[in-house]
């Protein structure tokens, strides 16, 4: 699978874990969502920081570092709203607040990286995209540690 496909993917897995964890009321079934949130999320940071934008910045266009700088800030507030999640009662008013803020987050990024950076990116060629894909899924993998599981 692609760079850009596996991407889109897991914008579309993880969009779907925040719409379960509204229509959720109990208060365990949230926090196992929010697990499955925080650890798809992470995987997800991981390639693209360390994968996905490295080969855009490669296009050295001065739209590329800017959508890029503009990624890693975006990732940088997900990570916190992250961190506080675990503190939170999800049983609590505070906790879907949260999730919300981190879904609207989260949906907002992904919404600008399909329609904006993914143009960009497949200026990086066919072969690369496909080479870049592979790498990301088995570095997914790796940090997740969902062998062969669904990324989120």
């Amino acid at each position: 699978m692609n760079a850009i496909d596996l991407l889109k993917k897991q914008h579309k897995e993880v969009k779907a874990l925040f719409k379960k964890v509204e229509k959720t009321e109990d208060g365990r079934e949230r926090r196992q969502l929010m697990d499955k949130i925080a650890t798809a999320l992470e995987g997800h940071t991981t390639i693209e920081e360390e994968i996905f934008y490295p080969a855009v910045q490669g296009l050295e266009t001065k739209k590329a570092e800017e959508m890029i700088n503009e990624a890693f800030e975006e990732h940088h507030v997900v990570k916190l709203v992250l961190a506080e999640l675990p503190k939170v009662d999800p049983a609590g008013d505070r906790f879907e607040a949260k999730m919300t803020v981190l879904s609207e987050l989260v949906e907002h990024h992904a919404d600008e990286e399909e329609s904006e950076m993914f143009k960009l990116a497949k200026k990086i060629g066919d072969d690369e995209l496909e080479e870049l894909g592979v790498r990301m899924m088995a570095r997914f993998e790796a940090v997740t540690g969902q062998k062969g599981r669904k990324a989120a």
